[in-house]
């Protein structure tokens, strides 16, 4: 594993492509001895520093969990990464696209939980359990690490690329729909651009949900009540460019727009 100046080396690194927004080689070509709990302990670095400066941790995003995302980024395992406050918008918000590296929009569902959920063991009827409701969602990736060739140590590193969220559309109960057919049309300035069902996620929205409650006990956390969970894209991520328009309906569940300016 990495040594601490190691670790704190990279988590500035990637700070500073934040904050310039510009993207960084592959940690794991200089690093090749990098493992998935040397990235969770960069990504553990940059959420301690967000806790330090005022922010507020509000959830979590599962990344990686549906096959058509795995195809698109060659990984083949889930990862997940940290959700503060200040990177969640309303459906409808105008978003700043310099905020952002590599700018591109999945379609998801948000579990809201009412009761903390604590791993190991954490199953599917858990999960359903502890939610208080589920609600239409977009995430924003940002990369801060050169796509090409990433692995999902680069990936975890990066935050999971979590650059932000759109929360909109209707929320429900976990027993009013059957969530894994829950389906969205995600436009792109009138324009179809990507169509799924949420069951393409691990057959299941809210086994994503599971797998992060018992992955986050191995760090020796978890989910708290009131958290927001991304439970993961069931389309592919769709590219946005300055000034384009994106609009996901979800049917009857509503739809969530935004705009990048």
């Amino acid at each position: 594993m990495l040594d601490s100046p190691t670790i704190q080396a990279i988590a500035d690194e990637l700070a500073t492509a934040e904050s310039d927004r510009t993207t960084v080689p592959l940690l794991t070509a200089r690093h090749p001895g990098m493992t998935v709990e040397d990235s969770y302990a960069v990504q553990r670095v940059w959420v301690e520093r967000g806790l330090a400066a005022g922010r507020r941790l509000v959830g979590r995003k599962i990344g990686l969990t549906s096959k058509v995302m795995q195809q698109a980024t060659g990984i083949t395992e889930p990862d997940y990464g940290a959700i503060f406050a200040d990177m969640v918008y309303e459906t409808g918000s105008v978003i700043p696209f310099d905020q952002y590296s590599n700018v591109r929009i999945e379609v998801e569902l948000a579990f809201v939980l009412d009761r903390p959920l604590a791993g190991p063991d954490v199953t599917l009827f858990d999960v359903l359990d502890a939610t208080k409701y589920v609600v239409p969602a977009l995430e924003i990736l940002s990369s801060r690490i050169e796509l090409q060739g990433r692995t999902i140590v680069d990936t975890i590193s990066d935050n999971a690329a979590m650059g932000g969220m759109v929360v909109g559309g209707r929320p429900v109960a976990v027993d009013a729909v059957d969530l894994r057919w829950v389906g969205a049309l995600l436009y792109r300035n009138e324009t179809i651009e990507e169509s799924g069902v949420a069951a393409a996620v691990l057959d299941h929205p809210a086994a994503g949900v599971a797998w992060l409650a018992n992955k986050l006990a191995q760090h020796g956390t978890r989910l708290e009540a009131g958290d927001i969970v991304l439970a993961g894209s069931f389309t592919r991520p769709m590219w946005v460019e300055r000034g384009d328009t994106i609009h996901a309906d979800y049917g009857t569940l509503g739809a969530v727009t935004c705009r990048f300016l």
